[in-house]
């Protein structure tokens, strides 16, 4: 059972580092460090794209409309935190 819950960490770990790479890139391309016409970085942001906007689409809906302020990311990146804490307190239940 220890197993199962290494394992639900790793695919936390994995999701929070494909937020803040999410993040990360976001930044580079609006202060025109990358830019999409690359074909490499336009295929990483598109990826990353169709595979956080589900989750991002769902989160906005609950939030404030802030104008050009998007708290999706770091309201999922919170719960990914939250997530984890409460997986490693109730870790005795995975022995």
């Amino acid at each position: 059972m220890t197993s199962i819950l290494q394992i639900l960490l790793m695919l936390l770990d994995l999701a929070q580092f494909v937020i803040l790479a999410h993040i990360v890139m976001s930044w580079l391309i609006n202060f025109q460090v990358l830019n999409l016409r690359q074909p490499l970085v336009g295929q990483i942001w598109y990826g990353v794209n169709r595979l956080l906007e589900p989750t991002y689409a769902r989160l906005r809906s609950f939030l404030p409309n802030l104008g050009g302020i998007d708290l999706a990311p770091l309201v999922a990146l919170l719960a990914i935190y939250a997530a984890r804490i409460i997986l490693i307190n109730n870790a005795p239940m995975f022995i």
